[in-house]
């Protein structure tokens, strides 16, 4: 259960590398990154492209730092990027997109994430108008992290991508958890990948390697992004100890995403009986819960949880957020669900009304 007596499900980036990888990490052949001369990244990064369809990859430290690269290279300053209004690139990457990239954001909103397509063909610039800021592109999420997990469909991305080809735009998918969507709606992760020009993936949330992320896209792209990567402090010398893990995570640790998503589905199945609080399994799609508390309640919530030995995330004033990963087992979502009982039990929630 947990690590050390907690259950954890403030995030999949909270997960301790298998025992396997750490062994590869512990074996690993080494050499100078920076100079294409590490043996086990160039491997990952092969094994990466293979994996999603595309020419070539890059291994970055962080999510954050892929999307960023990606955002410079295909922006530029006075043009725009068109993006959903609650994406993790705009609300939660320190405003990268500004700082570095140089370009504006334009926010669309969405359902769950997916911007409908004519609300996109309506931010291009029209005839009637001057095109002051040009768009450049199109920056999409799955699993989508504010919508609580929602994987984009497989139609609803190709969509944007024959749009993005038609308009001559750019499309980047932020896609930290792609293999979760792609688990989720039993799509083969390089048929679900294919509409997009870049991509970025993580594998330091639910595949549980210890750090690091991968950029791909095609040969150009990503040799300017290894220059990118280089200014931006991204440059890594002998990184292999760490790409190690990372190949045991896309080998070993994709298979196994659909037991997390069972049991975050568990979880709101129960947890849904609760007359203080309110979560929907319909909308729990992969491995993500948003339960939703009276008004002001989630920092409470989440407060009185931690006496109970577990922890989750004060996601909005009203939602808290459950991620299950591989370190979380049957006996965890249990202990989570009895907790949430307990809290009502002890009159945690007076404003019950108000839901």
């Amino acid at each position: 259960m947990g690590y050390k007596g907690w259950s954890d499900f403030r995030s999949d980036t909270v997960t301790r590398p298998t025992e396997r990888m750490r062994k590869a990490m512990s074996d690993a052949e080494v050499g100078d990154d920076l100079f294409g001369e590490d043996p086990t990244v160039n491997r990952l990064q092969e094994k990466a492209a293979e994996l999603l369809g595309k020419e070539a990859a890059l291994f970055v430290p962080s999510g954050t730092m892929g999307n960023t690269i990606a955002m410079k290279l295909v922006a530029s300053e006075g043009r725009q990027v068109l993006l959903e209004e609650k994406c993790h690139i705009l609300l939660y990457e320190g405003g990268n997109l500004a700082r570095i990239a140089d370009a504006m954001a334009q926010p669309l909103p969405s359902l769950r994430g997916e911007i409908p397509l004519e609300r996109l063909r309506e931010a291009l610039p029209s005839s009637l108008k001057t095109p002051l800021l040009p768009v450049c592109a199109v920056a999409l999420e799955t699993t989508h992290n504010y919508w609580g997990g929602h994987p984009l469909s497989q139609g609803y991305i190709e969509e944007v991508g024959r749009f993005a080809r038609e308009s001559r735009l750019h499309l980047h998918m932020d896609g930290a958890r792609l293999f979760n969507a792609a688990a989720a709606l039993g799509k083969d992760p390089l048929l679900y990948a294919a509409p997009c020009d870049s991509l970025m993936v993580c594998l330091s949330k639910g595949l549980a390697a210890p750090v690091g992320s991968l950029l791909l896209g095609n040969r150009a792209f990503i040799q300017e992004a290894r220059k990118v990567r280089r200014w931006l402090g991204g440059g890594m010398r002998q990184v292999g100890v760490l790409a190690a893990a990372g190949i045991v995570a896309l080998d070993e640790m994709r298979g196994r995403l659909v037991e997390d998503h069972r049991r975050a589905r568990r979880l709101a199945e129960k947890v849904r009986n609760l007359p203080d609080l309110r979560v929907n399994p319909e909308e729990t799609e992969t491995n993500f819960v948003m339960v939703e508390t009276p008004d002001g309640g989630a920092e409470r919530l989440v407060e009185f949880l931690s006496s109970k030995r577990v922890l989750a995330l004060p996601f909005t004033s009203r939602k808290v957020r459950f991620v299950t990963h591989k370190d979380i087992d049957d006996d965890d979502i249990q202990r989570a669900f009895e907790a949430l009982v307990d809290a009502g039990r002890e009159g945690l929630f007076p404003e019950r009304s108000t839901l």
